[in-house]
């Protein structure tokens, strides 16, 4: 990977990142993750309280890219058509055309994703990793780039759909915004006291751009010992004791694409193991299932992930091999 193009992501990230945060206040690591998720064109999910930001963060993302933007809200009557699109009978040529649904923005956000019946929610599952939807027998490729962002209240569980394993495992991601602190409530009151700044907010790259920028990522040298690295963490969740279910090859691979992304984001044209485990709480932890019994003695999930981080030695920087792929 040449070192222009590193610079090149590196620049756009920092200027998206600094554009967003014009609107979400004191939230730059999760922007960043954000921004990680759509360079390495994956998929995110939002579990926090109403009131954080989770609408306002898509949306900022959306302007920011120049995409196209489009809301669902998850109800249980809400059909898998309200967001694929269907075939409507057109009186004056007498013949169907396709009414396309949100699910043909750039960005989609699904509120409150568990809300809506497993139907509904499987709707999402061909348009996420095949980025395509099939309607009435025919094939629609879906635009590019593509991201979803869903959302999931963990308190009012009441009337609720929990999200099966294969749906959440297609997110490459799961992430919350938290309560912003004292000093980032006051900023937050001023900031919006007079006016919207999401209604000012332009674009600062292209989608045409985010798509150049996604296939460089892949470019990003990931050495073998950070390969053995993700390996041996995958393995550790899977052969844990208070573990039901580890993560899967596809949460490995989720690993891997994150850390290059991270890697171009940060400025580098090789991942380190830094930010793998900087990244494994993230991109596991939605993907691991616990035992029942794990919650009575007080294994939760992230002290579960914290034990495999702890416990799996962390490759060296001499093993890494990495000193020919490092800018001049």
């Amino acid at each position: 990977m040449q070192p222009e193009e590193v610079g090149r992501i590196a620049t756009t990230a920092s200027r998206l990142q600094e554009n967003v945060e014009r609107v979400i206040v004191g939230k730059g690591d999760v922007v960043a993750l954000t921004l990680v998720a759509v360079l390495c064109e994956g998929h995110l999910l939002i579990q926090d309280v109403p009131g954080t930001g989770k609408t306002m963060l898509a949306k900022a993302i959306a302007r920011s890219l120049n995409c196209s933007f489009r809301r669902v809200q998850g109800t249980p009557d809400l059909l898998p058509s309200d967001i694929t699109g269907t075939y409507v009978f057109n009186q004056q040529t007498s013949t169907f055309q396709f009414r396309p649904g949100p699910i043909m923005a750039q960005t989609l956000l699904v509120d409150e994703i568990n809300r809506a019946t497993p139907r509904t929610q499987s709707a999402l599952l061909e348009a996420m990793q095949e980025r395509q939807v099939t309607v009435e027998g025919e094939t629609i490729a879906l635009p590019r780039p593509f991201l979803v962002m869903a959302t999931q209240n963990p308190i009012e569980l009441e009337g609720t759909f929990p999200l099966p394993e294969a749906q959440l495992d297609r997110f490459i991601m799961q992430v919350s915004l938290g309560y912003p602190s004292q000093e980032e409530d006051r900023l937050i009151l001023r900031r919006f006291s007079e006016k919207d700044p999401l209604e000012e907010l332009e674009p600062v790259a292209q989608s045409s751009e985010i798509v150049e920028l996604q296939h460089l990522v892949r470019k990003v040298h990931v050495a073998p010992p950070v390969e053995d690295y993700i390996i041996a963490l995958v393995h550790a969740t899977r052969s844990h004791p208070w573990v039901d279910l580890g993560a899967s090859p596809r949460a490995m691979l989720a690993l891997y694409r994150t850390g290059q992304a991270l890697a171009a984001v940060r400025g580098r044209s090789y991942a380190i193991p830094d930010d793998i485990k900087a990244l494994a709480p993230f991109v596991m932890a939605h993907r691991i299932i616990p035992k029942t019994q794990s919650h009575l003695r007080g294994h939760t999930v992230p002290d579960i992930l914290k034990e495999v981080l702890e416990s799996v030695p962390v490759p060296v920087e001499e093993d890494l091999g990495v000193a020919d792929v490092r800018p001049q």
